[in-house]
């Protein structure tokens, strides 16, 4: 029973996407078109990114990098805009939660170091929105938007038209949330500097090139997959199995879930209605509530509106701490941490985001 309550809390968004997939097979019975609903070329990038990233964190190059830069500033206030940044641009690339998993725990430990836990929160808030915000810009920046560039069948042009703008807009928000910061001086030893492994970097940083030379649509995902296994399975195996499966599972169970429904006439005429000239608001409000990622997999069956569904889920990551999974993992990581104070975090964390979500809603209107 441990184990099960253990996982229940570990998964709740893959149990209620699951349980709601089942439902969804009591009124259209499993069938041949069931194999339509799926996005494979969707789910092999995810499979792969997830699997190239863990790779180059396993050689190093996070740990590297971090340490590396974390050498040059003399402030709290320039650590914390480090550490942001560093959360704000790598998750361009190597996803939200990624970003989160890599450097959060590193403010954690470097802060610790410094005696300055007393900036920790506000820190760790602001790299939460940076990865959140941050990985907006591109189609591997996040599951949504890797989801959503291919539904649509977005060109890159066309996707970056409506990111750019407001992706430019939280870089200069963040940078002006980061000047809350003291201009303390800040001295920390960070110990001998981390290894990195330049072969297995290059390794991976090539098979990175490969998953995104699917996005661009140059490859077919098939080759891509074929390529990505097959050269792990000579040099590393044990990577196969190191993407997130469970996210993945979600993933199919939403398709299941989204596509039955589409096939229920009464159900595809009200999510219609409903989404109909409020593409934006309605996938805000329902990424508060079940977050960003099952929002976009539920609600872009029902509307063609690309533009106005691609920046509701992505601003309707900030607001509340469900809205975006990577939220959770970063409250988790501070939770954790020595001396933490989750409802202090928690306030703090809700009044950024939701501050954030007003000012990035109204700019929208003009961007």
């Amino acid at each position: 029973m441990s184990t099960i309550r253990s996982f229940i809390r570990r998964e709740p968004v893959l149990l209620i996407a699951a349980l709601a997939a089942a439902l969804s097979c009591l009124f259209i019975p499993p069938d041949a078109a069931y194999l339509g609903y799926i996005d494979f070329r969707t789910l092999a990038l995810l499979y792969c990114l997830m699997t190239v990233v863990a790779g180059l964190r396993q050689a190093g190059l996070f740990s590297h990098l971090a340490h590396t830069l974390c050498l040059h500033v003399g402030s709290v206030r320039s650590m914390g805009v480090l550490l942001v940044g560093l959360c704000f641009f790598s998750s361009l690339l190597i996803t939200n939660d990624v970003a989160l998993l890599t450097f959060v725990p590193f403010a954690v430990v470097v802060l610790g170091m410094a005696d300055r836990r007393d900036t920790l929160i506000r820190i760790v808030v602001l790299q939460t929105v940076a990865a959140n915000l941050g990985s907006m810009l591109t189609p591997v920046g996040n599951p949504q938007n890797l989801y959503l560039y291919s539904f649509y069948d977005l060109s890159p042009a066309a996707f970056f038209s409506v990111t750019f703008p407001i992706w430019a807009l939280s870089l200069l928000l963040i940078a002006l949330c980061c000047l809350s910061l003291p201009k303390d001086t800040l001295s920390v030893f960070l110990g001998e500097e981390p290894g990195m492994d330049a072969r297995a970097v290059a390794l991976h940083g090539m098979l990175f090139i490969v998953c995104l030379l699917v996005v661009l649509r140059v490859i077919t995902w098939p080759v891509m997959l074929a390529a990505v296994i097959a050269v792990l399975l000579i040099l590393d195996r044990k990577l196969l199995l190191r993407a997130d499966f469970m996210l993945l599972l979600t993933f199919v169970a939403f398709f299941i879930f989204a596509g039955n429904l589409a096939r229920v006439s009464a159900v595809d005429a009200l999510l219609r209605r409903l989404l109909g000239g409020r593409e934006y608001w309605t996938s805000l409000l329902f990424s508060q509530v079940i977050s960003n990622v099952p929002a976009a997999l539920l609600l872009s069956g029902f509307t063609d509106r690309a533009r106005e569904l691609l920046l509701g889920v992505n601003i309707g990551g900030l607001g509340t701490p469900i809205a975006s999974l990577a939220s959770l993992i970063s409250m988790k990581l501070y939770a954790h941490s020595e001396n933490a104070h989750p409802l202090r975090y928690l306030a703090e964390f809700t009044f950024i985001n939701v501050l954030l979500l007003l000012i990035l809603s109204l700019a929208r209107l003009v961007l």
